[in-house]
């Protein structure tokens, strides 16, 4: 009596290495191509970002016999208010920032003479240090800050842009879950993936913005009782770089410090930065990350990379995207398909090496253990 032959595996007619290279080429196409499209793919990807974000609500609404219509208007205008107020404050809170600055020409005179003094007591030609210290002048960071406005400007173009998207993907919204759900039984992968996808991108959201709205106001506080001007836009900046993981800290942390040199000198500037780093280390690098983990399960490794390569391809607003565009990158290139859902393990921030291998596998299921997907259908038989 012969045995049965086993399973025929099929064979790739390419070699291993020729499709490793192609995917290699087809990736940096792909992200050439993102790249120049950046400046129509971040609001895309923000108007996307505050959809997922904001679904929950109109499905809260309609589950208390709202009509889909009002229920969808209610959502829209309410994304549409924190959006609207949320851009109308920074440039409000940087146009102040621009009138105040130029009152600190004679503080900032004087700060570059002390340098100078202090530099030339140590040896360094004065020469040297006039021409170096000429270089640095108020009215160059004040044309940097008109700069910023001029970028604002443009901005509200692009909040036109978003606030547009925004009713499109809200009304497309309002149908898309019963689409989904359509799929269930014919493609339980794609489901699953745009699930993972959705309610990590939320639970991200919810926990980042928790954690910065409590950042924004122990930072507002702690420079308004220093006395540092414009204590409201430094807890709103604080608030927004939040969203950037592992250098928004030092993003909202330099205008404070810089404001508090100018404004009471180097002690102050150093009781800034300690206030801000207490402040931002229990908060932002001991608390929080516990939570960011729990929530979207990523390696830090993995979260700098992002944020890096984000930032890179679309710009600062990918800088603040760079989680959720990240669990979108990973829903669409890993979770969608069975056959690479072990890529997840090696991204993502838990422990599976805890997880005792099974020396035999249960009948009719695969060797490697269970899968760690739950079915979305039930099967025959179920309750």
């Amino acid at each position: 009596m012969t045995d049965s032959p086993g399973p025929v595996v099929p064979s790739s007619p390419l070699p291993r290495g020729l499709i490793v290279l192609l995917s290699v080429a087809a990736a940096v196409v792909t992200v050439a191509g993102l790249k120049a499209f950046s400046s129509i793919l971040g609001p895309v990807f923000l108007a996307l970002m505050l959809t997922v974000a904001v679904h929950p609500l109109m499905g809260r609404l309609r589950g208390r016999g709202v009509p889909v219509w009002l229920a969808t208007l209610l959502t829209l205008l309410a994304t549409f208010a924190v959006v609207i107020a949320l851009a109308a404050a920074l440039a409000l809170s940087v146009a102040r920032l621009a009138t105040l600055l130029p009152s600190y020409q004679d503080r900032f005179a004087a700060l570059l003479g002390d340098v100078d003094a202090l530099l030339a007591s140590l040896g360094v030609g004065h020469e040297q240090v006039r021409a170096a210290l000429s270089q640095i002048d108020l009215g160059t960071i004040a044309g940097l800050v008109g700069d910023v406005l001029v970028g604002l400007t443009g901005a509200f173009s692009d909040l036109v842009f978003i606030l547009a998207l925004l009713l499109f993907m809200g009304i497309d919204a309002a149908r898309f879950g019963r689409g989904v759900r359509s799929l269930t039984g014919e493609r339980p992968g794609i489901v699953t993936a745009l699930e993972t996808f959705a309610r990590g991108t939320r639970s991200y959201l919810v926990v980042t913005t928790v954690f910065g709205l409590i950042v924004a106001v122990a930072d507002t506080i702690a420079v308004w009782a220093l006395g540092i001007p414009l204590p409201l836009l430094w807890g709103l900046l604080a608030f927004i770089t939040n969203y950037i993981p592992n250098i928004g800290f030092i993003i909202g942390l330099a205008p404070p410090a810089i404001l508090g040199l100018l404004e009471g000198g180097p002690k102050l500037m150093v009781i800034v930065i300690v206030v801000y780093c207490v402040i931002n280390f229990v908060i932002q690098s001991v608390i929080q990350p516990k939570y960011v983990g729990d929530a979207v399960d990523l390696s830090l490794t993995l979260t700098f990379l992002s944020l890096v390569f984000w930032g890179w391809v679309v710009g600062p607003l990918g800088a603040l995207l760079a989680i959720p565009l990240t669990l979108l990158t990973k829903a669409l290139l890993v979770d969608i398909d069975p056959g690479t859902r072990w890529v997840s393990r090696l991204l993502t921030s838990s422990a599976v090496a805890d997880v005792p291998p099974r020396a035999e596998a249960e009948p009719g299921e695969p060797a490697d253990g269970p899968s760690d997907v739950e079915p979305l259908t039930e099967r025959p038989g179920d309750g």
